[in-house]
């Protein structure tokens, strides 16, 4: 197998802010402090597997305001390949993230330069994507070019995964086409239409999603940990007891392993004792990240 990764997707200039509480309607609340940081589930993802020495090429686009070059060289600085980002004319993608005290995140995204990506960008991303053994997606481009996206990483004989976060409306066809469907439980809310509200319960609408989409599904829970449905396993992985200060980026690093994890072993090696291993693997790494800011 092909041990090449590429991301197709976003790139964020984030703004962190650390408060006490949400704000009531009408309220001003002082932050207790504020970072500064590039993200994107898209670079994100991106650096958490370049982070695990794989190599791994990020397509997408950035704008030309002042964030665009720092977004560029902060994921470079990671070891991502940054030859396919396209700088477009206006404003980069942008997030404010509200961190609350208790761990919880609340976040907003302004789409900006990610909605300028385009096929001709998928279309010239074409020679990495044939090197490469796995292609992930997210919800932060536009719809059409998720599907174009999907279907030539499917030609170049990628295995395909979809973050299908934010969770937005989706055509079935792009649900069905890609190997791994990734989605945390808000998201799964979602997309199944059903309360995930207990481990027992995202096991029983995880099957129904897989078997509904002919693919594999992951659904994250958070404090709780992973559930993933594979070829017929279901399979549970509870997280590890930390002391969470910040649960930003937690379901990118979650992802980055998981496309680490295949480039290594590949599709087929995931039987039921791999799948606990990736599952594992990627719910510590994720786990650790929420400890630090």
């Amino acid at each position: 197998m092909n041990k090449k990764i590429t991301v197709i997707g976003s790139l964020n200039y984030d703004v962190i802010l650390k408060i006490p509480r949400l704000p009531f309607k009408g309220e001003t609340l002082t932050a207790n402090g504020a970072t500064f940081s590039a993200g994107g589930k898209g670079a994100n993802q991106a650096v958490q597997a370049a982070k695990l020495k794989t190599p791994t090429y990020m397509v997408g686009c950035v704008g030309t305001d002042a964030s665009a070059d720092f977004l560029v060289n902060t994921a470079k600085e990671y070891g991502v390949n940054v030859d396919y980002i396209r700088k477009v004319p206006g404003s980069s993608g942008m997030g404010v993230i509200n961190a609350v005290e208790d761990g919880s995140v609340y976040a907003c995204i302004v789409r900006g330069a990610n909605f300028e990506v385009t096929k001709e960008d998928v279309d010239n991303a074409m020679p990495i994507l044939k090197e490469s053994g796995v292609c992930i997606l997210q919800n932060e481009i536009p719809v059409e070019i998720i599907a174009y996206a999907i279907d030539k990483a499917k030609e170049a004989g990628c295995t395909v995964v979809l973050n299908a976060a934010p969770a937005i409306e989706l055509p079935e066809e792009c649900l069905s086409k890609v190997d791994i469907l990734v989605v945390n439980e808000v998201e799964a809310e979602f997309y199944c239409h059903e309360k995930i509200d207990s481990v027992e319960k995202a096991k029983t609408e995880i099957k129904k999603m897989a078997e509904k989409y002919n693919n594999n599904v992951i659904f994250t829970l958070g404090k709780d940990g992973a559930v993933a449905y594979e070829n017929g396993t279901i399979e549970f992985i509870p997280a590890m007891k930390v002391d969470a200060i910040e649960t930003t980026g937690a379901g990118d690093t979650f992802c980055g392993c998981v496309l680490h994890y295949i480039c290594e072993h590949g599709m087929e090696g995931l039987e039921e004792e791999n799948l606990k291993e990736m599952l594992t693997f990627a719910n510590a790494a994720a786990s650790v990240i929420t400890t630090r800011k």
